[in-house]
């Protein structure tokens, strides 16, 4: 683990592994996780040959900083990443929140995107209602902590399946949640609840992109998938059977595998 400290005044810890000629890959992580989530990922593409890196976003993990107030905080801490690693273009990934800080990325910075991954997320603003449950959430975890929250998100984070079959992978998805500073997983929540659409910016991405769900996910279920496939001319669509909300742990395998060939071919354009 490395840390940088930004001009935003965040301190962000980082993972970097691989230090190959192949295409730079960054992976945004999901709420309320860290970096861990994308284990499986980073091992796989760097022993594959590409450079990987991995940060906690700020207020998560062992990233700190001034409280974020909207996506558009982590999008700058990314490229400030970059830039201090001298990453000039890059495969782009994110799943859930991480997918939609992505597309806020992808936004403001088209030029240093190379690939994009899109997983187990969605494009739409938030709704009033969504908004009102957000911020519920951003005040209860503050006043309690963690670890009521996320042994109630648990169940919905990954499939039945995995649920009863696979305690490794449930095990380490309810420690990331539990161990989630309440502060940052808080402001992280309110600034969810202010995103933009980016349903408009995503039609003008024009650069390889790769779209994966879980068959199960209660949180972003296919449709939302089938709807970022549709507005982004030329994506690939893959749903993965049997997973949840986190297909990237859940289907480790088949996902390292999916994600692995879109790299390949993504380099070959």
């Amino acid at each position: 683990m490395q840390t940088v400290l930004l001009s935003s005044g965040a301190r962000i810890a980082y993972d970097d592994l691989g230090h190959q000629p192949r295409l730079p890959v960054l992976l945004v992580h999901g709420h309320p996780f860290d970096r861990s989530m994308w284990g499986p990922q980073a091992e796989h593409l760097a022993r594959n040959g590409h450079r990987v890196v991995v940060p906690d976003l700020r207020g998560y993990g062992e990233s700190t900083g001034p409280a974020v107030r909207g996506l558009e905080d982590f999008a700058e801490d990314l490229i400030g990443l970059a830039d201090h690693l001298g990453l000039d273009r890059f495969a782009l990934g994110g799943l859930s929140m991480g997918g939609q800080i992505v597309m806020q990325t992808v936004r403001e910075h088209p030029e240093r995107i190379a690939a994009v991954l899109l997983a187990d997320t969605f494009a739409e603003p938030e709704t009033n209602e969504g908004k009102v449950v957000r911020n519920q959430a951003a005040d209860r975890v503050l006043a309690e902590g963690m670890t009521a929250y996320a042994d109630e998100l648990l169940p919905k984070m990954v499939s039945p399946g995995t649920l009863r079959e696979n305690p490794e992978v449930t095990g380490h998805v309810q420690k990331m949640m539990r161990d989630a500073p309440a502060a940052g997983a808080a402001a992280a929540l309110r600034a969810r609840a202010k995103r933009p659409d980016y349903r408009d910016s995503l039609k003008r991405v024009t650069v390889p992109t790769l779209v994966v769900v879980g068959s199960e996910d209660e949180f972003t279920p296919v449709a939302d998938a089938r709807l970022l496939h549709q507005l982004v001319a030329g994506s690939e669509l893959v749903v993965l059977d049997g997973a949840g909300h986190l297909p990237n742990l859940e289907r480790a395998a088949e996902f390292n595998d999916v994600f692995g060939r879109f790299l390949d071919h993504a380099e070959e354009r």
